[in-house]
Formats: C-alpha cells, structure tokens, sequence
C-alpha cells in the first residue's frame, strides 16, 4: 500500500479495490457486515467467532457450525471534497499531494460503496470545479472524475464550502482532502458551515514530508506555487523556525476542530493509505456506538 507503489497502478478502480480488499482482509472481522434485520448469509464457524450468532437449525441439518451474517444498516450519504489547488501539486520524493488525495478520494469512495451508501465528489480550488451527487450508482463516475483531474487556481475553502453546504440536502458523511494552507480559524470558519448542517466531518490534512520536515540544504529562491511569489531563503537559518511554525499550524488545526467535533487526521504523502481507511472506520464505528 505505499503510495509510490500504487502510482504504477494506471487505473484508479484498480487501485481503489486493490487497497480496501486488502484492507477489509486484515481485519479481524468485515467492517461492512453487522448487526441488523436484513440476513446475508451464512458463513463457517471460526475460532473466536461469537456464539450467539451460530445458527443451531443448520447445525442440526448439517452437524456443522455456522454464522448467521446480516448486513449492517448504513446508508447515508457520503461525499468526499477535494482541493485541487495548485499548490497540492507539490511532491518532494513521493507522489504530488494531488496524486496522493486522488488515490485516498478513490479508495474511501470505494470502501463507502461497498457499505451501499450514497457516494458523491466534489473538487474545488477558490470555486466548485467538479461536483458528483451522491448516488448509490456515482462509483465510477466518481472515479472516472478523479482520473481526470488536474491541479489549478489558488486555494479557498471558504466559497466552494459554503456551496457545498447550500447543496447539502441530508445529513452524512463530509470527508475533505487538502493541505490546508490558510490560517487555522479560515478552516474551522468554512468548514463550520458544512458541520453544522449535522454532517459528519473527517479532514485528512495532506502534506509532503519535506513541508513538515524543510529537509533542504541549498541557498535558493522558493516560489510559492499558486501566487507565483520568490523570495530567497537560507535553509540553515530558517529550518528551525519552519518547523516550529509547521508544528504550532497542524496542532492549532487539531485542537480547534476536534473541539468542534470534527476528526482531524495528518497524512504526509508516504504514509500507507490503509492508515486512512482505519481513521474514517474507526471515525464510523464511534458514530454508530453514539447513535
């Protein structure tokens, strides 16, 4: 599941399956299957299994043990909002941040889908670029969408957000992918909007590890890459200090919204994106347990 190893994959559907099949088979149990009305199946007993769903009438037609599996009752929406800025097109060693997000976009679309729940996309910089409704049929449009997907424009959460919250029409699940380039109240300000609707919000902040860590060493001109502005810096002096701004940015953005309940997750473009599918499953469950 390293993201560099992924990125030879061409097609995102195979992607996506490829990582939430393998996924989903290191669980001890299916995330997708529960405690409901609506009977699925039965499967082989396994050691460890819960007693209380061995089906004894089956056991006394075959004299073997079997569970009873149902499936859990989790449609909802469920839209996933990706920045597509230009900035998002950086990447130092690993893949862009935008090729990074793209894949996560894929691989949670899928994993949503495989739950039966409505799945819809939007990609936004300072506006709404691409917006896929959610629909129980939007899987591979959504995909297809993301394979097409270019970076461009600068950055605003906060216009593209507030049409996505005057779009909303039910509650669900609001997931968005960006590198968060504005000040940690900008965020909380625009993502509130959406939050407040009685959504339910995860926000993968993606950032290349060379942002985190500044590990460069050569007198150079840095450019900003959505304003186009230079300016010379000297690594040794300044690294120190960028890392603390760094650090003192991504824990003021945790603190805030995890205040207003909104999950917060750092993702740095080498991390495996199981690592993401176990916070938005974990994210999930919780909700469940709470309702």
């Amino acid at each position: 599941m390293d993201p560099r190893v992924l990125a030879r994959i061409d097609h995102l559907d195979l992607l996506a399956r490829t990582v939430v099949e393998g996924f989903i088979g290191g669980l001890h149990r299916s995330p997708y299957l529960g405690l409901s009305v609506d009977f699925a199946g039965h499967r082989q007993y396994m050691p460890g299994d819960d007693i209380r769903l061995i089906d004894w009438r089956v056991y006394g037609r075959t004299d073997r043990f079997y569970i009873r599996q149902f499936e859990a009752d989790s449609n909802t929406d469920f839209t996933v909002l990706l920045d597509t800025s230009r900035s998002m097109a950086f990447g130092h060693e690993s893949v862009t941040k935008l090729d990074y997000g793209r894949y996560l976009a894929a691989c949670l679309t899928y994993f949503a889908a495989k739950q039966r729940d409505r799945v819809g996309f939007v990609s936004f910089n300072d506006q709404v670029v691409e917006y896929v409704p959610p629909s129980a049929r939007h899987r591979d449009r959504i995909l297809h969408t993301l394979a097409r997907i270019e970076p461009g424009g600068r950055s605003d959460l906060d216009r593209p957000l507030w049409k996505v919250a005057e779009a909303s029409r039910r509650r669900g699940i609001v997931v968005l992918i960006s590198d968060l380039y504005d000040t940690p109240w900008s965020i909380r300000k625009a993502l509130q909007r959406i939050a407040f609707k009685g959504n339910d919000m995860i926000v993968f902040h993606v950032l290349d590890r060379a942002e985190i860590e500044f590990p460069f060493e050569t007198p150079a001109e840095y450019q900003d890459m959505e304003s186009g502005e230079a300016i010379p810096v000297l690594p040794d002096r300044l690294r120190e200090r960028y890392r603390e701004l760094v650090a003192e940015h991504i824990e003021t953005l945790g603190r805030i919204l995890r205040r207003d309940r909104i999950d917060y997750v750092l993702m740095d473009t080498s991390r495996p994106l199981d690592h993401a599918l176990f916070a938005y499953l974990s994210m999930r469950q919780r909700l469940t347990r709470v309702r």
